[in-house]
């Protein structure tokens, strides 16, 4: 069976050089991961500032981040040789560099990774409190997640599933690697409680680096005509390796339950980290190699299809309800998050059923409910749809947008992380509690939580994504296409959260004042929704044209449909949470006269005046008075 060729290449030097930065990048970069969660979730703090050794940690993530920003230097030296496949001298020439990092997008990624390995290496050295360092650890997350979107998209056509499968793996894996370097970098003494708290995130990191990994591979290998390529005895190796870790992992995990701190054997069980690091090292060395080199399919194998370079998917047959109900293009990364979410929640749940409480069942249901709204309209028919006709696009954006968070909203997520989130470990340390809750009571959050400001987001960014080049921009790439997704389930959930949430808000609006601006996103959703059916023009920059759908006849007619069912399917949400605000506004305004009352009476019962009945005695005394001086 012959193979296409690898990615092209100017030499075997370059190559291994190409291999060895990557590895370096790799390496460094979840070595900067495992810094900052020891120095801000695995070492004790006090009230939210980083500890003694927290601090000390901060030269370690430094030289870690330095080390990361030299190995991508030399990942968009290497990456545009083997694209050129010309020699080092040939490619280290200013104009062919700056062509490569500011007009192509493999290229635009890299320099955004350098640039985010810069600023974590030159702020480091200042964070002094933990929100610092998680805040860090999300800037890390995402310049290692930049170049993966550029990666080489699935054999079978899986793009969504290759591409974030493989998200989701680089994640996972940064956080158990990055654990266990981290558990490396503390002093016998701190490793008690740290090894105790990253034994429950190792558990969830290695069952979303096995299952990720498993999707990733069946998305990229042809299995029957690929079993023995170096490419996949290459992956298998990865898998054994992987294993082994898994094992070692839970021998970590059974010592640790098994043994009180301190009579554990610290030294041992260091060697036991360092074995466990030894054998990443070599995984990841694997993996590096997986990173610069394609996966093999047959010569002839893949053919040029419209949809699947354009869309990442193949086109899908007319509109049908069968269609609609029974297609599934598995959209990795939002079903990662999907199913964070589920086990999260279920966790909570189950956790105070065992305390004895009871969770309501129309909240279950409505968590239910807005997490298959959410995969229908991103995984399911729905979403498949939506990358094809703009009409099943709007769709898509009203269920992301209106539906689902108001399933997610009155599931009262945040109350359940509350009563169930774990305290800290001592009486100054915050915990994963204490740290939502200042969250929540921050500055920051009370101008998310203002009325005006959902409003804004919820209402006014649909004219900056649609009626500027953004929406066609977005709708080319596939994390272009995540990012708008996520936003209209978040600004939808911001909105309906200010509005008819349940969820504690210590910046609550008046009723008044959400009713106001309720009638105010009704009129200017409306005001889009006829923009968009009074249209002249094409609002995507070319894309729906591209795809040539055989289905979607009129492109101009097919948008101003969009914009009609946009105005019909975007009012009726907005009107369902008008009439629940009146309702929630009466109820309050009952709960109230009650508890005056129960005030009055628990007064009157004491034997103590009613301030109301003096009022209205000394108002009739000065009446009685008026009468007798006329």
């Amino acid at each position: 069976m012959h193979f296409a060729a690898s990615l092209p290449s100017a030499g075997p030097l370059v190559s291994a050089l190409a291999t060895i930065s990557k590895f370096l990048g790799i390496t460094s970069s979840i070595a900067v991961v495992g810094a900052l969660l020891a120095a801000g979730f695995l070492l004790p703090e006090s009230h939210g500032k980083l500890s003694k050794s927290g601090l000390a940690i901060r030269k370690v993530i430094m030289w870690a981040s330095i080390s990361w920003a030299i190995a991508a230097v030399g990942n968009i030296v290497f990456s545009l040789a083997n694209i050129l496949g010309e020699p080092l001298d040939v490619v280290l020439d200013y104009t062919t560099v700056k062509s490569f990092i500011t007009q192509i997008t493999l290229g635009q990624y890299l320099l955004f990774q350098l640039f985010v390995a810069v600023f974590v290496a030159s702020i480091a050295p200042r964070i002094k409190k933990v929100g610092g360092a998680n805040l860090l650890v999300i800037a890390t997350f995402v310049g290692i997640l930049a170049p993966v979107f550029q990666s080489h998209s699935a054999s079978s056509g899986s793009h969504a599933l290759a591409i974030g499968s493989l998200a989701i793996h680089v994640i996972a894996l940064s956080l158990w690697v990055g654990g266990v370097f981290a558990l490396a970098l503390l002093e016998p003494e701190e490793r008690a409680s740290a090894a105790s708290r990253f034994s429950q995130l190792a558990l969830w990191a290695v069952i979303a680096v096995v299952a990720s990994g498993m999707a990733n591979a069946w998305a990229r290998l042809n299995f029957a005509s690929a079993w023995h390529s170096t490419y996949a005895i290459v992956m298998i190796l990865k898998v054994v390796l992987t294993i082994g870790l898994i094992f070692i992992g839970y021998r970590h995990r059974k010592n640790l339950a098994a043994k009180a701190p301190t009579s554990i054997n610290w030294a041992q069980f260091a060697q036991l980290i360092l074995t466990e690091l030894t054998i990443m090292i070599v995984a990841l060395a694997l993996g590096s190699w997986l990173s610069v080199n394609r996966s093999p399919v047959p010569i002839g194998g893949e053919k040029f299809d419209v949809a699947v370079t354009v869309a990442g998917l193949p086109m899908p047959g007319t509109p049908s309800l069968s269609r609609m109900l029974l297609l599934y293009n598995p959209d990795a990364l939002f079903i990662g998050f999907l199913i964070l979410a589920i086990a999260l929640y279920a966790r909570g749940v189950m956790i105070l059923e065992r305390r004895g409480d009871k969770w309501p069942l129309g909240r279950k249901i409505a968590f239910v409910c807005g997490i298959v709204a959410i995969d229908f309209a991103t995984s399911g028919g729905l979403g498949v749809y939506a990358h094809f006709s703009f009409s099943y696009h709007m769709i898509a954006h009203m269920v992301l947008g209106m539906i689902a968070p108001i399933g997610l909203v009155l599931s009262a997520p945040i109350t359940l992380a509350l009563r169930t989130l774990p305290q800290g470990r001592t009486h100054e340390e915050r915990g994963v509690r204490g740290t939502l809750v200042s969250a929540l009571h921050s500055k920051i959050a009370s101008i998310w939580v203002n009325p005006i400001v959902a409003l804004v987001l919820f209402d006014g960014s649909l004219f900056v994504l649609y009626f500027t080049t953004l929406f066609g921009g977005m709708m080319q790439s596939h994390i272009g296409h995540f990012a708008m997704n996520v936003h209209f389930v978040l600004a939808g959930f911001l909105f309906f959260h200010v509005i008819i949430g349940v969820d504690p808000n210590p910046k609550r609006a008046p009723h008044l004042v959400r009713i106001v601006v309720l009638f105010a996103a009704m009129s200017i959703h409306a005001f889009f929704s006829v923009a968009l059916m009074s249209s002249t023009t094409l609002l995507d920059g070319g894309y729906f044209a591209q795809l040539h759908t055989p289905w979607v006849s009129d492109l101009l007619a097919d948008q101003r449909l969009g914009g009609s069912i946009g105005w019909a399917m975007g009012e009726i949400p907005i009107l369902l949470a008008l009439v629940a605000t009146f309702i929630l506004w009466v109820r309050d305004d009952s709960r109230e006269a009650k508890r005056i009352d129960r005030n009055t009476e628990r007064m009157a019962a004491m034997g103590q005046p009613d301030e109301l009945a003096d009022y209205n005695t000394y108002l009739a005394r000065l009446a009685a008075q008026d009468e007798k001086e006329s």
